[in-house]
């Protein structure tokens, strides 16, 4: 049954009491409210004002298999019957956290058999950092405290992930904890300055081994790294990357952590984003796609070694109340099943990965797009304001991003602006024609927004 909602009155109770993650409250207030999302299906969303949008971010970075699936809500349902909640805690376990964790073993390949739930990723993350540290103490290494991190990652919102997350606006409003240092970034397009990749890589490289030189390989637990940088602007890192840059990881002796936050389950074309890359980290993190977001569940995957260790310690003082959630488990494991029956992993890497890619260099002759990129189901526009030279926008970054968003979603598509670039990971069941709509709708917004882009200074075709 579909509902009727009273709008207005939800706008003045959401400036009344809500406050929204992630937003500028005071922008909220002068908007009268945020924009109500009432129901979706498919690939769409639809707001209070009835307009239907595309949904290309597919919520947050996370609705693989789109809106509307009966199979999730039926599993749901049928587990709050059963048993709606009970905790891991008291050496009990529940039936749908026990599955969940042996069926992430299974799409690892059993290369990380070990799994712990948590609620979201910055969670999955914290969860991360409390088992490395916990892991060298127990073999002895105490003093291996410290992580390295990259500049403009993306790692979570909890003080302990966001201190480890590279983002300088989210350092900036603290607390961070100490012990973390950050390396370069893997970002051609915005600091590659003329070199190609194997140049570049070559300076990514130094720049963590001196990272490692000025710390001490001693005193490091962990790299920690995004396959590639979601939140971040899709920041592909360019060939030969990870060739270089695992070894000096291993050289070293530091373990190696993988945010697959957002590039797990089938977003690369591949269930995990290091198999995409062919690499093989000690530790995994992992959400948003595992239940598609249509409930709350991430985990931490380890390899038997790790595992091995943290069970000589006795108690591992760490854990959620909601920690492997009955429901939400289900819920998960009725997310993978649908994956796995209609082939939304392959597809990905087959079709729809091309597919976008093709689309996107459509956009390549707009004006104001500097580049355009894409691995699978991930992709980004580079705004500039100058195409010739390269030039941005000023005089503070992110200014041309949000006003091309607004003008994408007034036509029907949600994209994210992150600086000035538009990010997009559409659901992985989206078709050829609504990739199309997509690209087609970009196109209408970059035209609606040209006048406000050249009073901001662009450069005129």
């Amino acid at each position: 049954m579909m509902r009727n909602y009273d709008i207005d009155e939800l706008r003045r109770l959401d400036v009344a009491h809500h406050l929204p993650p992630q937003a500028d409250f005071a922008e909220i207030v002068a908007l009268g409210g945020s924009r109500v999302i009432t129901r979706a299906q498919g690939v769409y969303i639809e707001d209070g004002e009835g307009l239907r949008i595309l949904d290309a971010m597919a919520g947050l970075w996370c609705v693989q298999v789109g809106y509307g699936r009966r199979e999730l809500a039926d599993a749901a349902h049928a587990q709050m019957l059963e048993l709606p909640y009970y905790n891991g805690f008291f050496k009990t376990a529940t039936p749908p956290a026990i599955t969940l964790a042996a069926k992430v073993a299974e799409l690892t390949g059993y290369r990380l058999p070990h799994v712990f739930f948590s609620n979201s990723g910055s969670e999955a993350v914290d969860t991360a950092m409390r088992m490395v540290r916990r892991y060298w103490d127990l073999k002895g290494e105490p003093g291996r405290t410290q992580f390295i991190a990259r500049t403009n990652g993306y790692h979570g919102t909890t003080i302990g992930s966001m201190s480890l997350g590279g983002m300088a606006r989210m350092h900036a409003q603290g607390p961070h904890l100490p012990g973390i240092s950050h390396v370069r970034q893997p970002y051609g397009f915005g600091e590659a300055e003329g070199l190609d990749d194997a140049a570049f890589v070559a300076v990514l490289a130094q720049d963590l081994e001196d990272r490692i030189a000025a710390v001490g390989a001693h005193n490091i637990a962990a790299f920690v790294a995004e396959p590639v940088q979601g939140a971040g602007g899709v920041i592909i890192p360019p060939a030969g990357y990870w060739d270089a840059i695992v070894p000096i990881v291993r050289r070293h002796g530091i373990l190696l952590v993988m945010d697959e936050v957002i590039c797990g389950f089938g977003r690369l074309g591949a269930w995990f984003g290091h198999q995409h890359f062919g690499i093989s980290p000690d530790i995994i993190t992992m959400a948003k796609g595992i239940s598609s977001g249509y409930l709350p569940i991430s985990a931490t995957a380890v390899t038997a070694e790790i595992a091995e260790t943290l069970r000589t310690g006795g108690e591992f003082a760490h854990g959620y109340t909601y920690s492997g959630h009955p429901v939400a488990a289900a819920v998960a494991l009725a997310n993978i099943a649908i994956m796995e029956r209609e082939g939304l992993v392959a597809r990905v890497a087959d079709d729809l990965g091309p597919y976008l890619a093709a689309a996107l260099a459509r956009l390549k002759p707009q004006t104001f797009v500097g580049e355009v990129r894409s691995i699978g189901l991930l992709g980004a526009v580079e705004i500039v304001a100058d195409k010739a030279t390269g030039r941005r926008f000023g005089p503070e970054p992110g200014t041309a991003g949000p006003i091309v968003r607004d003008a994408a979603i007034a036509r029907g598509v949600m994209v994210r602006a992150v600086g000035d670039k538009l990010v997009m990971c559409p659901p992985l069941i989206i078709s050829h024609a609504e990739i199309d709509l997509i690209i087609d709708r970009l196109e209408l917004a970059f035209a609606d927004a040209t006048p406000a882009l050249l009073a901001l200074g662009g450069a005129p075709a």
